[in-house]
């Protein structure tokens, strides 16, 4: 390997590359290359965590993986693959999720180098914490479409992941559309796929089920479907939806029972996704839920009411009536273009996307929501995963050289800029944000609420999704009451009471950990008469915002969305910023940085 090889590197670095230990987190996209790039670069000492199993999807640009290896652990086939590169490398592998209590700040502390490849910020945010505990430097990496970034973390010197307010997550991996949908958007993502395989414009990318043709099952089925379906050329035919919901004459009946019912019971068939998640329930149509509800009352907009289940039913076989038939009286080859102001369009994607969120406890969205959620799909760019993963670890030899000054933040910009840049680099390192509520000496923050109104259980909700725990436990500050505690069964009695029941009051401070994360923040409670959920306020530029708030962009009035957490389990690569250059060339006194905005989704296949 490239490390063996006299010359290549000094002495110094070839010596700290021979004695050195590195975790990557992530076996996608970016992770297989950077697995790839630390194989060939001759690190002796490797582990590598990933919780999800492979993808028919992710064979088109995650080279480590084939045909053969679909529903396989992605981070064990990555392992194997790479040691073809290089045998001599010792390879760790655990088919695991990061936040797992078995990977807490003592096993951190064993690498000297931790490379993140993940795609979605809760993982994202963990590891943050994790490493600013264990005092372990981190490379942080990310792509949307063709731009990417390369930063590095490293505790007291450089900001860390959660050190700026972050507009929530806008790319979702394929799989997690596919199979393990934990949002309302994947959802929606979901059925506006289904729109396009049924009345749209056919995009294999966008395959919506495991139908039974399809190889992603565990065991016999997924081995039947492989030696059914292959060809001369070892690939895999699939009847496709369009297809066979024309042979149906798309009854409505027909397609529910599908995609709602067989397809559901068939990801039921792959067990290793439902080992540490909540499976899907299949529903059939004869016995929807809120079928024999009375009718109820609704003060507001007919688009601001949640429809039942039933009700979402009844109104997708109406939406393919109609669609089909606006399908048929075009020439044939011609297809429909979705639209949200489109009635028919609309409906289906609501009532699918509602369907499926029931389907997978996910909380069943108006509308009206569904409508402003619904946007544009950009997918993963294999190149761009590529120059990102090979600048990492260019960062982790610089890092294994002790210059740590030159490990400024890079960015790859999806075209070359006014002076002929393709790759952005901050001029100096990033100091970290004094006040930020992670990593600053004393972590600090304000929950704005109606005290009067907020319950504990609120409370547990504000603090897992607001400030990205795991498993809070909150005391009051110099009383040392148990107001919240991780111990199952320990404070669940006061779960329905509220704040102001437990006798907290304006000002009161808690003291909130997260052993997990050894992690602990001071929250100042903030009464507010008018909040109507909760909301938390930093001492940076921008508040963040809590659950359903929106905050608008400059004087035009345009929505932004809201700041936040996502809550995605394991997948996206959106986290991007571009640096604005000074044209100047003097030293600026802090990168000025300018978020970039897309108004849709983005959805990234994994």
């Amino acid at each position: 390997m490239v490390a063996r090889v006299a010359g290549v590197f000094d002495e110094k670095l070839t010596e700290a590359i021979a004695n050195s230990k590195i975790l990557v987190v992530g076996a996608g996209g970016i992770g297989c290359e950077i697995l790839k790039n630390l194989v060939l670069t001759g690190f002796p000492q490797i582990e590598i965590i990933d919780l999800d199993t492979i993808d028919v999807s992710n064979l088109n640009r995650q080279f480590l993986f084939h045909k053969e290896h679909v529903g396989k652990s992605k981070a064990q086939v990555a392992k194997d693959s790479a040691l073809s590169f290089n045998p001599n490398v010792n390879i760790v592998a655990h088919h695991d999720s990061v936040i797992s209590n078995d990977y807490g700040v003592s096993y951190f502390k064993q690498f000297d180098i931790v490379m993140n490849a993940l795609d979605n910020r809760v993982a994202r945010n963990h590891v943050n914490r994790m490493c600013l505990a264990a005092n372990v430097p981190l490379v942080e990496t990310g792509t949307a479409g063709y731009a990417g970034q390369v930063e590095l973390i490293k505790k007291g010197l450089t900001q860390c992941y959660e050190c700026q307010p972050k507009a929530p997550q806008k790319s979702f991996p394929g799989c997690t559309i596919r199979n393990t949908p934990s949002e309302p958007i994947h959802c929606i993502v979901w059925a506006k796929h289904l729109f396009n395989q049924l009345f749209g414009e056919e995009d294999p990318d966008q395959d919506v089920s495991p139908d039974t043709a399809d190889p992603e099952a565990a065991g016999d089925a997924g081995a039947s479907a492989l030696n059914s379906e292959g060809t001369e050329a070892g690939n895999v035919e699939r009847k496709s939806t369009r297809a066979w919901a024309s042979d149906t004459d798309y009854d409505p009946e027909k397609l529910f029972s599908k995609l709602f019912g067989d397809d559901i019971r068939y990801l039921l068939s792959m067990e290793n996704l439902w080992k540490k998640r909540r499976p899907p329930t299949p529903l059939s149509w004869d016995n929807l839920p809120g079928k024999d509800n009375p009718p109820t009352q609704h003060t507001g907009l007919p688009d601001q009411r949640v429809w039942t289940v039933y009700e979402c039913a009844q109104v997708f076989a109406e939406s393919c009536k109609s669609l089909k038939a606006d399908l048929k009286s075009r020439p044939d080859g011609d297809h429909l273009v979705w639209d949200k102001d489109e009635k028919s369009a609309m409906d289906f994607v609501t009532a699918c996307a509602n369907i499926r969120a029931h389907i997978f406890n996910i909380p069943l969205n108006s509308r009206f929501e569904i409508k402003s959620m619904a946007g544009n799909i950009i997918p993963a760019i294999a190149t761009a995963n590529a120059i990102v993963a090979g600048l990492a670890v260019l960062r982790a030899q610089a890092l294994l050289k002790g210059k740590i000054e030159t490990c400024t933040s890079v960015y790859l910009r999806p075209k070359v800029n006014h002076r002929g840049q393709l790759f952005v680099p901050e001029r100096t390192l990033t100091a970290p944000n004094p006040k930020c509520y992670v990593c600053a000496p004393k972590p600090e923050v304000a929950l704005a609420c109606n005290l009067k109104q907020l319950t504990i259980k609120d409370l547990n909700t504000a603090f897992k999704e607001g400030l990205n725990m795991q498993a809070p436990d909150a005391t009051v500050e110099g009383k040392g009451l148990v107001v919240l505690s991780s111990e199952p069964g320990e404070t669940d009695h006061n779960n329905e009471k509220t704040l102001d029941e437990m006798g907290l009051s304006d000002g009161c401070a808690l003291l909130v950990d997260d052993f997990l994360q050894n992690y602990e923040v001071r929250v100042r409670l903030q009464q507010e008469d008018d909040e109507k959920s909760w909301r938390l306020v930093t001492d940076t530029d921008s508040p963040m915002l809590g659950p359903q708030e929106e905050k608008t962009n400059g004087s035009n009035g345009a929505k932004e969305p809201k700041a936040g957490p996502s809550r995605s389990k394991e997948d996206s690569d959106s986290d991007m910023e571009i640096v604005e250059e000074d044209d100047d060339g003097v030293t600026p006194k802090a990168p000025k940085r300018r978020r970039t905005e897309m108004n849709n989704e983005v959805v990234e296949l994994c």
